[in-house]
């Protein structure tokens, strides 16, 4: 067994790796080599810690100094003064890490102190691509535990005690559909396990299979000998390479160590596992197109009943569980149920991860506790609104979801409580916006989202949607009707109720969710013919106020000549010729410019 004195941990995912970590991971190899320290220091590759907007990350222990934004060329610094000398180089530190002359460990700093890891627990922590790391972290002890020492009904008895619910989005009880799926009649039997994540902004599936791909698998197998399944399938989109290519060497590792394929710890217990690439297609994320897709069909939607616990792959009884569930089961059979369900609220047990981005200061991945607010989320965890902006919305669920306002933000998180604002969890992203945001906007984002993803198969959702779109178009350009908002919340609640899937069922909840809590935006580009929030270009007017000094340099930016004006007095814009381009405002510099 090697021992070292201090470990260095370079964040290896996908964020921290387009900004560079690669190059600090083999600059640190470098230094260390010159400095004979190869056998003092142990340099890890992990997965994401989360606070993205501090990448590339580097944190050394024992003393847990949390050093961001690291570039290559500070790696010889750090190396010399806190591997050879023991002194942290604090200018080099995230900035929330040094207070005075005190300098707070990792797990110290605001953005993690709230936080309780049970998905995430290996994430930053552990190399991925080493499996002798997730076991010396209990790993695999759980696989050991359920086929040696439990039975099956015991298995899913213990899941349903957790009250462990579907982190994929609709929340459905775990224990539940592991149930059904092993009291579904049926020759063989698979496990599935959908990584297909796809709505904007999202990345924590990501995260996990990048940084803890052996849980997952781990996990797996277990629900395999839960149900009665001995081959399992990992769909994945083919656009997380780091993911795909991490989760394939764990799975050829764990059938090395025997712990995939026959006989597992001699148990008589058979489980393989495969990996399935997905073409990016959003509808997919939905279970039984994901299934028709696994089966190298096109990837639609078909009519529940029959379930897949019943009737999926192959026609075949399939367990399909989301990434982030089946990363929480080692611990929930090592631990207890108990201790799952003593986290959380009443109906919803255990923690929750969330992809956290838009306008806010920590843009990252954060796991907590059921329960815990949306004020806490923002302002605590995430730092609050950059440039000292008013916060305005957050969008839970993706495409999916809602927008819930600043009257709400006491608002414990949880499936119910987001459900009754008009939202819902949704897989974990959550998309923050200030005062500069436009409502109406936002719902056109979402929704020409969702209309490009349409598998077309039911009319509703291929229609409705589009429609929806083409009037709130109209309204952010200005050319809105009163009729227009009584015909927009029509046609959302006939696609929510008549839709095949997920997919277009909930796909109006972006409109009608700004409409409940944001009509007067509505109202105002209707009516007023004017964005309130300043953002929707065909309704904005540029002008020039007493401050302009007559530089002409705006004149000179203009590319359709509107402004006039002579040197070193108030110029003007034609609004007629106006293209709304806001180059003027860009080149002013005596903030002269105002658009409204």
């Amino acid at each position: 067994m090697e021992l070292y004195r201090s470990h260095v941990l370079i964040c290896g995912g996908t964020g921290c790796t387009s900004s560079g970590s690669v190059k600090i991971l083999e600059k640190f190899e470098q230094e260390l080599e010159k400095h004979d320290l190869t056998k003092e220091v142990k340099l890890v590759k992990t997965g994401c810690f989360g606070l993205c907007e501090a990448g590339p990350i580097v944190i050394v222990y024992p003393e847990g100094a949390f050093y961001s934004q690291i570039k290559v060329e500070d790696v010889e610094k750090i190396t010399e003064e806190h591997l050879l000398k023991g002194r942290i180089v604090k200018e080099l530190l995230y900035k929330e890490a040094v207070e005075g002359d005190q300098v707070k460990s990792v797990n110290e700093v605001g953005f993690y102190k709230k936080q309780q890891r049970v998905a995430l627990r290996n994430c930053g922590v552990i190399n991925p691509e080493n499996i002798d790391e997730y076991i010396a972290m209990d790993g695999y002890r759980a696989l050991g535990k359920v086929l040696t020492e439990m039975t099956p009904e015991e298995v899913i008895d213990t899941i349903k005690k957790s009250g462990l619910r579907g982190r994929g989005g609709g929340g459905f009880p775990t224990g539940l559909k592991w149930e059904f799926t092993y009291r579904a009649k049926g020759d063989q039997k698979y496990v599935a396990c959908n990584a297909d994540e796809g709505d904007p902004g999202a990345f924590m599936d990501r995260s996990v299979l990048e940084g803890d791909p052996h849980a997952v698998i781990e996990a797996m197998a277990i629900a395999g000998y839960a149900v009665g399944a001995n081959q399992g399938y990992v769909y994945v989109r083919a656009e997380y390479p780091i993911a795909v290519k991490r989760l394939q060497i764990a799975i050829e590792q764990a059938k090395k160590y025997g712990l995939l394929g026959k006989d597992i710890f001699g148990t008589g217990f058979d489980f393989d596992l495969e990996v399935r690439l997905g073409a990016g297609a959003f509808v997919c994320g939905e279970e039984t197109a994901l299934l028709q897709s696994i089966e190298g069909k096109r990837g639609m939607p078909r009519p529940r009943p029959p379930f897949p616990a019943n009737k999926g792959l192959w026609d075949k009884p399939t367990l399909l569980n989301n990434v982030e569930t089946y990363a929480n089961i080692p611990q929930i059979i090592l631990k207890g149920a108990d201790w799952f369900a003593g986290i959380g609220t009443e109906k919803s047990k255990g923690t929750k991860v969330f992809a956290l981005g838009g306008k806010i200061n920590n843009t990252g991945l954060l796991e907590i506790p059921m329960g815990t607010t949306l004020r806490e989320v923002i302002f605590e965890i995430g730092g609050g609104i950059p440039n000292g902006k008013k916060f305005k919305a957050v969008q839970t669920g993706g495409p999916s979801g809602g927008c819930i306002t600043a009257e709400h933000l006491d608002t414990p998180i949880d499936y119910d409580n987001l459900i009754a604002l008009g939202s819902m969890m949704g897989s974990g992203g959550m998309i923050v916006m200030d005062e500069d945001n436009c409502m109406v906007d936002i719902a056109r984002f979402f929704l020409d989202f969702t209309v490009d993803e349409s598998c077309g198969k039911c009319t509703p959702c291929r229609e409705g949607t589009k429609r929806m779109l083409e009037i709130l178009e109209k309204i952010t350009e200005g050319k809105g009707e009163p009729a227009d908002l009584e015909k927009l919340e029509n046609l959302a609640y006939t696609i929510k109720s008549a839709s095949l899937c997920g997919l277009g069922q909930t796909a109006p909840n972006p409109v009608l969710s700004t409409l409940q809590y944001f009509r007067d935006e509505y109202e105002a580009h209707v009516y007023d013919k004017k964005c309130p929030a300043g953002a929707c270009q065909s309704l904005l007017q540029y002008f020039i106020t007493e401050a302009c000094k007559g530089c002409t340099l705006c004149a000179k930016a203009c590319p359709v000549g509107c402004i006039s004006g002579e040197t070193k007095k108030l110029h003007s814009i034609d609004q007629d010729a106006c293209i709304k381009c806001g180059a003027c405002m860009e080149k002013c510099p005596f903030n002269a410019i105002i658009k409204k």
